[in-house]
């Protein structure tokens, strides 16, 4: 059921009623055709061949259990190459539908996940055994006096106001997708707090702040850190570039070095946590 009246479609990717419209790239944002599903919101990704043009549209949709394979093949290097509990990480994402997105392909017979983005809160879900593991391993890679002492805060006592923005994707996700897709999230968070049955619900996502864990490329190997005003740091390819913007928000962060999925090149693969408010 529809819960107001329509925003105007080219100016408005997603509204408390019509979370989005159809894109491609080809029409530069206006409206094609509606789809089904949580959201209406389609991109195109073109890709030329030998003969011709091969036009996708993306559709955004709640996360389901149905989702899971597909989720946590994106996520399987999300701690690096750790042992810890990805399948009730994932196990949490999926259950968790009031804030949550999964971009798929429609018309997909797989019904591949091509991207996950949602926000949990550090709190709220503070018992599951996959999250006191995220803790336990990003307290154990951190090695800076400063942020350790703010990360065992956020984690702790004040774990109740983080969230933990999760956003993984293929690369080469149609970039005008990225956009509305961070919208749609913060929109949920925001919608929320309003709509949630409980008053305990509805405040689990009054996020004070945010965590992000995301992979990056150094041209070398030291740890990158971060304070609010200060330099982003040189050498730093982001693979995925909304991650910048992140970075950039952040008021601390720091990185550490990947075992798993090592490049042959001079730039060494790293994971970049940043703690920014939003």
């Amino acid at each position: 059921m529809p819960r107001g009246p329509t925003r105007d479609k080219r100016r408005t990717y997603k509204s408390k009623d019509q979370k989005g419209f159809p894109l491609s790239s080809k029409d530069k944002g206006i409206p094609k055709h509606t789809l089904e599903g949580k959201s209406d919101l389609s991109g195109s990704s073109e890709e030329e061949g030998s003969e011709g043009v091969v036009q996708a549209d993306f559709v955004f949709f709640d996360p389901k259990p149905d989702d899971f394979h597909g989720v946590k093949i994106l996520l399987q290097t999300y701690l690096d190459d750790t042992q810890w509990d990805l399948s009730g990480f994932v196990d949490l994402i999926l259950a968790q539908t009031t804030v949550g997105t999964v971009v798929k392909m429609e018309g997909d017979d797989d019904d591949t996940p091509f991207s996950i983005v949602t926000a949990l809160n550090l709190g709220r879900y503070k018992d599951h055994k996959c999250i006191k593991e995220l803790k336990e391993f990003l307290l154990k890679v951190c090695q800076e006096k400063d942020v350790i002492r703010d990360l065992r805060l956020l984690m702790g006592e004040q774990a109740h106001d983080v969230g933990l923005l999760v956003s993984q994707r293929v690369v080469n996700l149609p970039p005008q997708l990225l956009p509305p897709l961070h919208d749609a999230l913060f929109d949920e968070v925001s919608w929320a707090t309003e709509d949630e049955p409980t008053a305990e619900l509805r405040n689990s996502f009054r996020f004070k702040c945010y965590l992000l864990v995301s992979k990056i490329y150094k041209k070398n190997n030291r740890n990158l850190i971060r304070r609010s005003g200060s330099d982003g740091g040189d050498g730093i390819v982001y693979i995925k570039p909304e991650d910048e913007n992140f970075h950039k928000l952040s008021l601390w962060s720091f990185s550490f070095p990947m075992h798993a999925q090592q490049v042959e090149t001079q730039e060494a693969s790293n994971i970049v946590v940043c703690f920014f408010w939003f």
